[in-house]
């Protein structure tokens, strides 16, 4: 099937937000225009990310109408592989990075949808709401009754935990990116995979909505929750390493007040953060596909852009892989300038450009596909 152009636009726009994360200066190093895209960056970056997971799987399961009969029994093979793949490298990639690594959370989160590959949009609509009315309550529940005594049980008999520090605890409840909150942004991605994009009339709906989310979600945080309700607390200067704030569901916070569920700030993890984050992600895909589709120059001007979006794993991996080799530490307090940030950025657009001008995939995609080649045989 043809390349989705505008979704293609979103994942590079969302592997540069995490570059501003994970490269640029601190939000307390930062004023101005420079301070509004780190802040937009942090947390929304990675939603768009998992968002765009779930849309993923879409195009692997089928995405107007759901694949079935040997079609679909290749699919689903096909995403198991693709999800045990990711695990294996974010688990190898968290040896040394830590728990700032999402793609063994994308495995998880790969694994967790399975069962929901062949609904439709409006019920897989209705899951993500209920997902974000309830699991942040749950999550803040059971991060108050999970002790250190008991998360050292649990991890003791963790091969992943003693593999890399981040186990099946921390994927599904205390990491960076846990998946009993982070489902919501993969279910309602699939909800988005089974719309069709293209239509008028679904982009004028679907950033009709989006904007609602926004400022409801936002707004009634503020109201609640008072002026420091989206405050980010990379805000009280330290550095984003990965997330760019504690996430309040991270179990970071074991002691943390029950009224910090009236926030929204990046990675707080309420329910106002995840329909504030999804309505975002929702405004930023359907942006995307309405300026490539209305824009043909710019859309011929973008095209470097859009090739980083064609191999978003190679240049998330690759931005780990170079930036140890940076004179300063990036994401640390140390960190002042946007320099690195922006040859990061160049860089990968000139990498990508120029490899999708002799190749189809990123080099990484290359490997990912080829993984997924015995499905073939399953009859």
């Amino acid at each position: 099937m043809g390349r989705l152009v505008g979704v293609d636009l979103a994942r590079a726009l969302a592997v540069f937000g995490m570059y501003v994360v994970h490269i640029g200066p601190p939000l307390s190093a930062t004023s101005g225009v420079g301070s509004w895209i780190r802040y937009i960056s942090d947390g929304h970056s990675s939603v768009l990310f998992a968002t765009l997971a779930g849309f993923s799987l879409m195009l692997l399961a089928g995405r107007r109408e759901p694949k079935t009969g040997l079609a679909g029994r290749q699919a689903t093979a096909r995403i198991v592989i693709r999800a045990v793949v990711l695990l294996a490298l974010g688990t190898v990639m968290a040896m040394d990075f830590g728990g700032v690594i999402i793609l063994g959370f994308y495995g998880v989160y790969f694994l967790l949808a399975l069962p929901l590959v062949r609904l439709r949009a409006r019920t897989l609509a209705i899951i993500a709401a209920a997902f974000a009315l309830v699991t942040p309550q749950l999550a803040f529940l059971l991060n108050s009754l999970l002790t250190s005594s008991v998360q050292e049980s649990i991890n003791a008999y963790d091969p992943l935990h003693r593999l890399s520090e981040v186990g099946v605890l921390d994927l599904l409840l205390t990491g960076f990116y846990p998946a009993l909150t982070w489902m919501s942004f993969v279910i309602a991605g699939m909800a988005l995979g089974r719309l069709d994009l293209n239509s008028t009339t679904v982009q004028k709906r679907l950033a009709a909505f989006g904007a609602a989310l926004t400022a409801a979600a936002y707004g009634m945080s503020l109201l609640l929750a008072g002026k420091g309700a989206l405050r980010s607390l990379a805000e009280g200067g330290s550095s984003s390493g990965g997330s760019g704030s504690v996430p309040l569901d991270s179990g970071s916070l074991p002691d943390m007040p029950a009224s910090l569920l009236l926030t929204a700030g990046p990675h707080s993890g309420t329910t106002f953060d995840i329909i504030g984050s999804v309505g975002v992600a929702i405004l930023v895909i359907v942006g995307a596909t309405v300026l490539m589709d209305r824009l043909p120059r710019l859309r011929r001007l973008a095209k470097p852009v859009i090739a980083v979006g064609t191999m978003s794993l190679t240049a998330y991996v690759g931005h780990f892989v170079v930036q140890p080799m940076l004179p300063v530490p990036a994401g640390t307090g140390t960190q002042q300038s946007w320099v690195p940030l922006i040859m990061f950025v160049l860089g990968t657009i000139v990498f990508a450009a120029i490899w999708s001008r002799f190749f189809r995939r990123g080099p990484l995609e290359y490997l990912l596909n080829a993984a997924t080649k015995p499905v073939k045989y399953i009859r």
